[in-house]
């Protein structure tokens, strides 16, 4: 089995939230040796901008027409990104919480990887999409509480909008790890982190891991 890590911090190794990613990965490997883990930096990773010449090539292309080559030189960017990450089986998000919702770097590689005729298609019943069996695992920080019941949960548009978005292509089984609140206090931001990487090391028990062919 392969898992993408796709890491949405500017932190690199500073990150908080990438600390709790690398423990999940650390139990991962421990128990699963087999699982092989490919990492994606969005931060040191140049995205190719979403233009008119690639929305052109995407509606082309679902509608059977011809691509120029402005318009397929455009589309080969796209599509590799989104052929690349439909070829994984396990997917982990380390994305901070950014203005109650994603980094603007993670929105971007979304919006060129969900490409109708890769990750999803359109059928008379509404989009159906490709990555059924996948499973995905975000991990976030947060510096205030959202959690279910706090006054701030109506501002997490993170989670929903993660768990909306990758629905799309098929993926409907999405664990989420949320440290929070992580700046309230400096004596409860330690105790939050450890608390975090505890649940990740434990959900790798949670996960469908297939045993080595």
């Amino acid at each position: 089995m392969r898992l993408l890590h796709i890491i949405a911090t500017t932190r690199g190794e500073q990150s908080r939230t990438l600390s709790i990613s690398r423990e999940f990965l650390q139990t991962l490997n421990e128990k699963h040796p087999h699982v092989t883990v490919d990492e994606l930096d969005l931060s040191k990773t140049e995205l190719p901008p979403v233009l008119d010449s690639t929305v052109k090539a995407k509606y082309l292309m679902m509608f059977g027409g011809e691509l120029d080559e402005q318009t397929m030189e455009s589309w080969k960017k796209v599509s590799a990104l989104a052929e690349n990450f439909i070829s994984y089986d396990l997917f982990l998000i380390t994305a901070p919480m950014w203005n109650f919702s994603i980094p603007y770097m993670l929105k971007h590689y979304i919006d060129v990887i969900m490409q109708a005729g890769i990750l999803f298609s359109f059928t008379a019943n509404g989009p159906e999409g490709f990555a059924k069996y996948e499973q995905m695992v975000c991990i976030t920080s947060r510096g205030s509480d959202y959690s279910l019941g706090s006054p701030m949960h109506v501002l997490d548009h993170q989670e929903p909008y993660l768990r909306a978005v990758f629905r799309l292509s098929g993926i409907e089984d999405i664990h989420f790890v949320h440290a929070q609140p992580m700046d309230m206090a400096p004596g409860l931001t330690q105790t939050v982190l450890e608390k975090a990487k505890e649940e990740a090391r434990k959900l790798v028990d949670k996960l469908k891991i297939l045993p080595a062919a």
